[in-house]
Formats: C-alpha cells, structure tokens, sequence
C-alpha cells in the first residue's frame, strides 16, 4: 500500500521531531512493504516569517489531498507580540476547523520503564496506567458565541457553552468504538448536576450506548473525574467529554505517566481522517541542540498506522519497539534518570528504526 502523509513540521523542535517520526514510519514500510510518501507544508511561525501568515491554503489544499496529516509544534516567544488573529496558534484552530476534525484522541499510559517518573505512588499505579481520553474539539465554550458588555457593575465578559444532539452522538459514538478495541469500558465526564448543556450531553451518550450493549457506561461529575485520575487512575479505560473538560483532563492524565514528551494525540473527522501530533510544544530553548525526545511524535505516528491506515500490527511495532529502547535504558534528556544513557533526538530515532527492524514476528 501506498500512503501520502503531509507533514506540517512548524517551529522550535518541530521539524527535528517530525523528521525522526518520518524515518521510523519508512523504517516500518520496509518491514511490512508499505510506501510512505512526505509532503511538506508550511504551518505556524514559519509560515508568518516565509508568507505573512499561520495557515497558508497551499497548506490546507495539501492537507485535504493528502492520506493524512503529521503536526510537530507551532508557536515560540518570537511572535509573543502579534496579535491573536495571525498567531502561529492559529493554524491549529484553523486546521481543525478546515480538515473537519472533532474529536481529539489523547492517550496517557505509563511505560513500566519510566513508573519512577510518575508522581503517583507504587501501589496506586499498580502494572500501570493506559487511558484513552476522547475529547470533543470543534464545539463547547471555545467556539460559543463570546466577548465583552456594559454591566452594572461595570465591563463584563462572558463565553457560551453550546453543544448540539449531532456535535454529542458523533463524539460517543467515537468513545464507543474505541473501547470496542480496548477493555469496553466508557466514563462520561460532565457537569450535569449544574449545566444545561452537560444534560443534553449526558442524555445524547446515554442513548448512544443503547447501540453498544457490550460496552459498560459510568458517569462522573468533572470534579469528581479529576480527583479519581490522582486516587484510582487504573479505574479508567476510555473518558468521553466536552472540549474544555478534555483540555484539562487530558493534560492531569499525561502528569501522571510522567512526561508530557512521551503522548501521543489524533484528531479525526468522518471516514478516517486525521492529524496527528505530539502534545508537547515547540521547545524552542532546545531547538537545533538535537536534545528533543521525538517519542510523542513516533508514536503519533503509530496512532495514525492505527486509526487512519487500519495498521495495527505495524502500529503495535512502533510500540513494542519504544518499549524495547526504554527497557534497554536510553533517555532524551526530558525523561533522564541516574543510571541511564543520555542520547539525543536523532539518536533515539535511529534506536527505534533499529529496534522494528530487529524485532521478531512474535513481538509484534
């Protein structure tokens, strides 16, 4: 098979990551003879400095003709002072929004190797942690109607949140076939004790599941689901809610593993589509020192052999074979601890082609 990924390097430590990831997924087409093609494309900071703004529509054209699509990082200190309109933040929203994509996949598991690292105690992470939080990401307060007014007591501000039945049943339906894949096993966070729209939420997820019989539903209220990820993490499978719920709980879940360089995350629409990315940011006090883990990055890529491409088993290769690179001991410097090897971005890339090349058909 062959694939066309357009690929969005952006800024800081971007194009370094995403040029590690590439060599990997070439890596895992020679394993498993598949054809990977790269088409690079402007976004973020780049694109303000080189065309006068973040989200070219060469870059979104591209995109749209493309398999799927493969983020580094945008923004930096460097263009602090624009103005919101023409921010490099502004070709995420903008590609959200322009590529269909609504829900946002962040997954946060704990790598036996690095437990050390994670601030929670022995006995409370147990084996260890593997979460999929489904975000909703093109709907919610982020996109209501906002701004400011003249009240009594002077300017106000304020933000709607608003969520249609089809915006709710679209995200469940995405939670519900995930956990198919997993321990079948949904928790809905929400705030329907107080806000309408979490009522409607709660009731569309409620009728959904209705065509998942074999996947258990529970309810948690999102202050309550924040205080469970610290006190049981292991009680989760798949979490289901709205954008700024997902925006919080998400980054409390990836805390917990230990490093934010280590996540992966999709965002799809219909069909299969989507674009992948690390979490982390655009590090740009690293940028060109080759100090970068391109971990999050790799297996972003993994994610997209899985949900774009229906690869699964070459997925699971570029797992196993960050498992294998951990478990032997290697560090970027973010993930450091006494005792391990200190390597850089290129070299834990080229520990990782090495490490699909060698593994064996029973591993993977």
């Amino acid at each position: 098979m062959k694939y066309v990924i357009a690929t969005l390097p952006g800024d800081g430590i971007g194009p370094e990551v995403i040029e590690q990831a590439c060599a990997v997924l070439d890596k895992v087409g020679q394993r498993y003879g598949h054809s990977f093609e790269f088409k690079e494309y402007l976004a973020g900071g780049v694109a303000i400095d080189q065309v006068g703004e973040p989200l070219p529509d060469e870059t979104v054209a591209g995109c749209l003709a493309s398999d799927s699509v493969l983020l580094g990082a945008v923004g930096g200190p460097k263009w602090d002072n624009l103005t919101g309109d023409i921010r490099p933040e502004q070709a995420l929203l903008g590609l959200r929004s322009k590529l269909g994509l609504y829900a946002n996949l962040r997954p946060a598991v704990l790598h036996k190797a690095l437990r050390d690292a994670c601030p929670l105690r022995p006995d409370i992470i147990g084996h260890g942690i593997d979460i999929m939080v489904v975000r909703e990401l093109t709907g919610g307060i982020y996109f209501g109607a906002s701004g400011r007014r003249l009240g009594p007591h002077g300017e106000e501000a304020y933000d709607t949140e608003s969520y249609s039945v089809m915006e709710v049943e679209r995200i469940a339906r995405t939670a519900f076939e995930i956990a198919l894949k997993r321990n079948r096993l949904v928790t809905n966070v929400d705030k329907a004790n107080v806000l309408e729209s979490s009522r409607l939420w709660r009731s569309v997820v409620i009728k959904v599941a209705e065509d998942y019989p074999e996947v258990e539903l529970n309810h948690l209220y999102v202050d309550n689901a924040s205080m469970q990820l610290i006190r049981d993490p292991r009680q989760f499978d798949v979490i289901v809610t709205t954008n700024m719920f997902g925006d919080i709980l998400s980054d409390e879940a990836s805390m917990i593993t230990g490093s934010i360089g280590m996540l992966p995350s999709a965002s799809l629409g219909k069909g299969q589509f989507g674009m992948y990315e690390p979490i982390h940011g655009s590090a740009p006090d690293i940028a060109g020192q080759d100090k970068a883990n391109p971990i999050a990055t790799i297996l972003s890529a993994a994610m997209m052999l899985r949900y774009s491409f229906d690869l699964e088993q070459e997925a699971q290769a570029i797992e196993d074979a960050v498992t294998r690179v951990l478990d032997a001991g290697c560090r970027t410097g973010d993930i450091m601890s006494p005792g391990m090897k200190l390597i850089g971005c290129s070299e834990m890339g080229r520990l990782l082609q090495e490490a699909v090349e060698l593994l064996q058909p029973s591993e993977n």
